[in-house]
């Protein structure tokens, strides 16, 4: 065994002669970022986050990182924290998502024999390596590892729309790069069917390589160009189409085009720089004039760094190690996306494939609404007010072109993924806070126009029908009943806003059918038949995306969404005692759920928050008078269910929505309602943190002894002032100030329980 260990380590020591990672300096903010957070739960029965650890900037087009499996499915990243090897680099990525897509041109070096393939083929050795975590590094901007298979080192940088490669081979060694046009996601997943449908890659010079692909997956039609420039000519060429192979090759056209350029030995190691956009080949050349003018590795990687550093600055916090680890990763992740599609010039591709220019010089995409609207976009409205307003922009471009606004959108496209339509609560939210530089009037056409008209995951017609939507006629009709309920109060709430006195009656009443599901004999929101007859239940029975009247939940789940009217859902279960006797059970109900879905995990009885339909379960104890409860079990879930390790979240993080969780959670406050203003109290971790740039002012919470057992608030002043209620506004925030909390390791069962310290279902303006 020691002669083992010997030889292995050798052999390391060998890879890494003159082969040392150079990051960029990791000072500020940075050094509290951990890109690892996130990409791999601690057994491969568990989830955890799908994140993705590798090199791109604060919403940038370009997501440059490794991918460990040929053909990514699960995790959705391309990466897994527990497997051991690493097929190559490609340039685009989804973080945190539950469905894999992209991965767009993957790079590789390698050693030895010309091979086509990752995994060994027909006597071929393939170019996949081995890499252990030891030799591996991510900070913002940066990634590297050392493929012992090669005995190559591969670091990693980016702008917004470019990747940078360095690659150092042995001395003595022929180095090859593989560029593979047809790696993807896996082409057998039963959802639809993943193919490239064109490829294009044409040799330009004996430094320059440039081309396209165009594929359908999760994104019905993408469309991607590249172009690649390396830093010293390659000595020879070999294209491949499908299995034919052109030695010194000019142009490879078909569906599955690969590439390998050879290189002579040389002491000094190999840049590629590439440049993509989503818009054309002129215009991947020109965001790679634009952004990466020569081949300073170091200096790209520190403005990348550089760039982060300034993004990550809009808080400060102060806690434990761990915590703040937990906190800026979580920025971290919110910032990874939305992407910004357009090019360096501002144009972009539009929904219907004819190319624009974005005014805001911006056009974003990767939109999870279903997730982000409940706190990501909250969170945006603090710390990105700017991008919020870009973001939107974007939104009402798909309705212009589309003809409403997005519901799941990937790469500009409309994937139609999840129910309801969740881009109303952020514009609405955005409106109510007076976010700047949007054309509210057209956001307002835009959101009463997509609660109207039918999409495959809002047949309208059904609900002005039935005043519910049966589940015969409509699958997953509870949850979207309750959520586009939860949509048309949002849309009511503009109406209002704007003196349109019809449109508020109309939405406003069409906010109420949630009541038309409930059922008073087992005290559930439960399926109908268009007979208006109960469907068999089980409160346990969870749904996934359909064949269910539950979406990705189950009963008990779905049973807490009316955010909108907490009080009035209090009432339908009967006054205070028994709403807080059921929130009580369904914290401590410990029977197994019944065919749960792949995406619930996070367990606490039937809470799961691990999938968003939980996540303000927490606070409802607050509207009920104990809101002591909701202080021990939002510490419960911080404490437990988040770390600084690759396990750090208990389910897929769903593009920044895990973290805003715990970044609101951590100062102690979450907005319940995600678009009235009002954010409910619970348990601050943090010991201070301080939200800077509201307009020229910072709001600072400090949480006195806070965690721990000191989950419990004893007492909170605001502003010098004692405060007894169980909320802060928006206002309270934006306006500038200092809440104080006390904390302590029993319940103050005395703060808090007035009638008037509930959160109230509007902010007082």
């Amino acid at each position: 065994m020691m002669r083992r260990r010997l030889a292995v380590m050798a052999f390391m020591a060998a890879c890494t002669t003159g082969m040392a990672q150079r990051p960029p300096q990791t000072t500020g903010y940075n050094r509290y970022v951990n890109p690892f957070i996130g990409t791999g739960a601690v057994d491969k029965n568990s989830l955890s986050g799908s994140n993705f650890p590798g090199a791109c900037t604060p919403f940038g087009l370009v997501q440059l990182g490794p991918d460990t499996r040929d053909n990514p499915n699960d995790p959705a990243s391309g990466y897994d924290y527990n497997d051991t090897t690493i097929v190559g680099f490609s340039h685009t990525h989804l973080s945190g998502t539950g469905v894999a897509d992209l991965f767009d041109f993957l790079f590789m070096p390698y050693t030895g024999d010309i091979t086509w393939n990752a995994t060994p083929e027909n006597g071929h050795k393939g170019f996949r390596s081995a890499f252990t975590h030891e030799q591996e590094k991510a900070v913002p901007g940066y990634y590297s590892v050392q493929l012992l298979a090669h005995k190559t080192l591969a670091e990693l940088t980016a702008t917004a729309h470019c990747g940078v490669h360095r690659y150092t081979f042995p001395q003595q060694e022929q180095g090859r790069v593989m560029v593979d046009l047809d790696h993807s996601l896996d082409k057998k997943r039963p959802y639809w069917e993943c193919k490239v449908i064109s490829a294009h890659l044409e040799v330009v010079n004996d430094h320059t390589i440039e081309g396209y692909r165009v594929i359908t997956g999760w994104s019905r039609l993408r469309k991607v160009y590249f172009r690649a420039v390396f830093s010293k000519p390659f000595a020879a060429r070999q294209l491949r189409e499908g299995g034919q192979v052109i030695n010194n090759g000019e142009v490879a056209n078909g569906r599955s085009v690969k590439a390998v350029f050879s290189f002579a030995p040389s002491n000094a190691p190999l840049l590629v720089k590439v440049g993509i956009s989503a818009v054309s080949a002129e215009g991947a050349r020109s965001n790679l004039a634009a952004e990466v003018k020569d081949f300073d590795f170091d200096a790209t990687a520190q403005a990348a760094a550089n760039s982060w550093s300034k993004e990550l600055g809009v808080m400060d916090a102060e806690g434990t190690d761990e915590q703040k680890t937990i906190l800026y990763t979580g920025l971290y992740h919110l910032f990874t996306q939305p992407n910004n599609l357009a090019d360096a010039d501002s144009s972009y591709a539009g929904t219907d494939y004819t190319v624009r220019k974005a005014v805001d010089g911006a056009h974003y995409s990767t939109f999870s609404l279903w997730d982000t609207y409940r706190a990501a976009h909250p969170l945006y409205t603090l710390v990105q007010q700017g991008r919020t307003a870009g973001f939107i922009n974007s939104m009402i471009r798909q309705y212009e072109t589309y003809g409403y606004l997005p519901v799941w959108q990937l790469w500009g496209d409309e994937t139609y993924c999840m129910i309801g339509n969740h881009a109303i609560p952020v514009i609405a939210d955005a409106f109510r806070k007076g976010i700047a530089g949007i054309d509210y009037a057209k956001a307002y056409e835009a959101a009463k126009a997509s609660s109207l008209r039918n999409h495959p995951g809002s047949p309208f017609h059904l609900l002005e029908q039935y005043k519910y939507f049966p589940e015969d006629k409509q699958s997953q009709s509870v949850s979207l009943t309750l959520e586009i309920a939860y949509d048309d109060w949002c849309v009511a709430q503009m109406a209002l806003q704007m003196g349109k006195k019809e449109d508020y009656q109309f939405f406003l009443n069409r906010s109420t059918y949630y009541r038309n599901l409930y059922d008073q004999q087992t005290g559930f929101f439960r399926g109908k038949n268009s007979q208006g007859e109960w469907l068999p239940f089980n409160p346990l029975t969870y749904g996934g995306n359909g064949g269910s009247p539950f979406t990705e939940g189950n009963g008990w789940q779905y049973f807490w969404y009316v955010p909108q009217d907490v009080p009035d859902l209090i009432k339908l279960v009967g006054g205070d005692k028994a709403f807080v006797n059921k929130l009580d059970t369904f914290f401590t109900h410990n029977a197994k759920p019944e065919d749960v879905n792949g995406n619930a995990s996070g367990f606490i009885g039937q809470y799961a928050h691990g999938n968003e339909p939980s996540h303000h379960v927490i606070y409802l104890y607050n509207y009920a008078g104990e809101p002591w409860k909701a202080q021990q079990y939002a510490a419960q879930v911080m404490q437990q269910q988040y770390n600084g390790k690759s396990s750090g979240y208990s389910g897929n993080e769903d593009c920044g929505q895990m973290s805003a969780w715990y970044i609101f959670s951590a100062m102690g406050f979450y907005p319940v309602n995600p678009a009235n203003g009002i954010y409910a109290l619970g348990s601050p971790q943090l010991s201070k943190a301080v939200i800077k740039g509201l307009n020229g002012k910072n709001f600072t919470v400090v949480a006195e002894g806070a965690g721990g057992k000191n989950c419990y608030i004893q007492r909170v002043t605001l502003n010098g002032k004692p405060y007894n209620k169980t909320y802060i506004t928006h206002s309270d925030i934006v306006n500038g100030g200092t809440l104080v909390f006390t904390m302590g390791e029993k319940p103050n069962k005395k703060w808090g329980v007035a009638a008037d310290s509930r959160p109230p279902l509007e902010e007082v303006r």
